[in-house]
């Protein structure tokens, strides 16, 4: 019952992955002009929390020109 699944560590992984480009999503959702940026910089510095709050941000920024 409480044994090793390999289900469960799969969708461990799945969320983990989700919520770490979950800025990239956001901007992709958004149409936002800068996706393939937001993207590098959510893949490259995402991990120092820094970079994923920051490309989060800019996630939300306006994504289209006045």
């Amino acid at each position: 019952m409480f044994g090793y699944h390999p289900q469960h560590h799969l969708l461990y992984d799945v969320v983990i992955i989700a919520i770490y480009f979950v800025p990239t999503i956001v901007a992709l959702v958004r149409h936002h002009q800068q996706s393939v940026a937001i993207f590098l910089v959510n893949f490259m510095l995402g991990w120092t929390l820094i970079g994923w709050i920051g490309s989060l941000i800019w996630s939300f920024t306006n994504p289209h020109r006045a």
